[in-house]
C-alpha cells in the first residue's frame, strides 16, 4: 500500500493538452491575419513572428508532456495514446509555422482566394480541435463523448472541404498560372494548408479513439 501511495500517478496531462490546443488556435489567427494582412510588411512580420512564438510554446508544452510521462507511473489514459495525442497535435502547430516560413522563403508576393479559402478552414478546423480537446477529462459521461464525437466528425468534414478546395485550386493553378515558379510556389503552399487539416483530422482520429476505449 505505501510502494502504491508513494507512486507518482497521473499528472497534469488533460491540463496540458488544453494548454496546447489553445496554442495552436494562437497559431492559427496568427496566420490567418498574416494571410489577411499579407499587403502591409511590417503586419506580415508581427504576425508571422506571433506564429512562431504560438509554435515555440506548443513545443514546450510538448515537452513537458513528454517528460511527465516518462516521470508518472498511473496515467489517465493510455501511454501510447498520450504520446500520439500530443506529439501530433504538435505537428499541427509546426505546420502553421511552416507555411508562414514557405511564403517567406518562396517570396510569395501576393495571396490567392485559394490561400484565403485553406486558411479559414485551417482557423476553423483548429477551433473545432480545441474544443474536442477540452471535452477529454469528462468523456466517461456518455453525453460528454458524444458531444466530442461529434465535434470529430465535424473536424472530418472540413478537411473534406480542404480537399476539394485543393484540387479546384490544382486545376485552376495548372490551367491558368504561366510562370512555371510561381506555379511551383503556389502549389507548395495550397499543399501545405491543407496538409495542417489532414492533421487537425489525425488529431480528431486519435481522440475518438480514446473515448471508444476509455468512456
Amino acid at each position: 500500500m505505501l510502494f502504491g501511495k508513494l507512486l507518482p500517478r497521473e499528472g497534469n496531462f488533460f491540463e496540458m493538452f488544453n494548454q496546447h490546443a489553445e496554442r495552436i488556435v494562437e497559431a492559427a489567427q496568427a496566420f490567418s491575419l498574416l494571410v489577411s494582412n499579407y499587403g502591409d510588411l511590417h503586419l506580415r512580420e508581427k504576425y508571422h513572428q506571433a506564429v512562431d512564438s504560438a509554435e515555440g510554446a506548443a513545443d514546450r508544452v510538448t515537452h513537458e508532456v513528454n517528460r511527465l510521462l516518462h516521470k508518472t507511473f498511473i496515467t489517465p489514459i493510455d501511454r501510447e495514446q498520450i504520446h500520439s495525442l500530443i506529439n501530433t497535435m504538435d505537428d499541427v502547430a509546426d505546420l502553421f509555422q511552416d507555411s508562414a516560413e514557405a511564403m517567406a522563403l518562396y517570396d510569395i508576393r501576393a495571396m490567392t482566394d485559394e490561400i484565403a479559402r485553406l486558411t479559414d478552414l485551417c482557423l476553423r478546423c483548429s477551433e473545432r480541435l480545441r474544443d474536442a480537446v477540452k471535452l477529454l477529462d469528462k468523456i466517461a459521461d456518455p453525453a460528454v463523448a458524444e458531444a466530442a464525437l461529434k465535434t470529430c466528425e465535424e473536424i472530418d468534414r472540413l478537411e473534406g472541404d480542404a480537399d476539394r478546395v485543393l484540387r479546384s485550386a490544382m486545376s485552376k493553378l495548372f490551367r491558368e498560372e504561366t510562370d512555371v515558379r510561381e506555379l511551383i510556389k503556389l502549389k507548395a503552399i495550397y499543399e501545405l494548408l491543407e496538409t495542417i487539416t489532414d492533421k487537425c483530422e489525425d488529431v480528431a482520429n486519435l481522440i475518438e479513439g480514446v473515448i471508444l476505449e476509455n468512456s
